[in-house]
């Protein structure tokens, strides 16, 4: 049964006898039933504005070229602002902050040569009394 159209009675419409094979084995193919596979023909043509009797080939294969156009266009004007903002602004921030940079100083405490130096006191030893 079809979900959300259980309540809804049957009609009959009159059709051809080779289209109705024909119809029937696009259904079992969508895994949908008569009524359902045909619901769905009839939103896609309304939906997307299309008449049966227009062919469908040399219209989309326009459209496909002006996408891959728009996309092309999109593309190289991306490589451009890459090129021409985006890679000299980092350029310039690199070079400010290196110079900005501050250079390591030796902490007041640290001393870098200590010097061992001789004790101003000695212990006296018991030998030197």
């Amino acid at each position: 049964m079809d979900r959300g159209y259980e309540k809804e009675r049957f009609e009959s419409v009159s059709i051809k006898t080779s289209v109705v094979k024909k119809f029937r084995r696009y259904c079992r193919q969508l895994s949908k039933s008569q009524s359902m596979t045909l619901l769905l023909m009839l939103e896609f043509f309304e939906d997307n504005g299309i008449s049966p009797n227009e062919s469908m080939g040399p219209h989309m294969q326009t459209l496909e070229k002006l996408i891959k156009k728009r996309i092309n266009g999109v593309i190289a004007i991306l490589k451009d602002i890459e090129k021409s903002q985006t890679k000299p602004t980092v350029a310039m921030m690199e070079t400010l902050f290196k110079e900005a940079e501050p250079k390591k100083k030796p902490l007041i405490l640290e001393k870098k040569n200590v010097e061992k130096k001789q004790p101003k006191y000695r212990e006296r030893n018991q030998i030197d009394l």
